[in-house]
């Protein structure tokens, strides 16, 4: 029985399939570790801008952070490393947008007390410079 020798064409195509599959493989095992810590670094992002008032005084962007870190966790479950990084980030960006929300809210009604105890120790010398 003579064996047919493989066609040229037939060994570039097998080799190429084993490559990409192990390059797939290699992509996807290197992009989980920093998937995962992309959700963990959006997760604590989430929770400072809570801690910080967030939810009060951005509740948009805190909806949109939370929902956009479900998101990036049902992906990683579903080992999509890809776009659970990519919505980690995005629900990160929106967490620190809620927070600096937050803090300038806070600024200007400080501010705004403060400007009201100046205009008042203003009357009050005014009143006194005048008797």
């Amino acid at each position: 029985m003579k064996l047919s020798k493989p066609m040229p064409n037939q060994w570039l195509f097998t080799v190429a399939c084993v490559v990409g599959a192990l390059a797939l493989g290699a992509c996807s095992s290197s992009l989980k570790a920093p998937a995962t810590a992309d959700v963990a670094v959006s997760q604590a992002a989430v929770e400072n801008a809570s801690s910080a008032d967030g939810t009060e005084f951005a509740p948009a962007e805190m909806k949109s952070a939370r929902d956009k870190l479900a998101a990036s966790k049902r992906a990683l479950a579903a080992k999509d490393y890809k776009a659970a990084s990519d919505y980690a980030n995005q629900a990160q960006a929106d967490a620190k947008l809620a927070q600096a929300k937050a803090g300038s809210a806070k600024a200007q009604a400080v501010s705004a007390t403060l400007q009201e105890d100046i205009r008042v120790l203003r009357s009050e010398l005014d009143r006194a410079a005048s008797q």
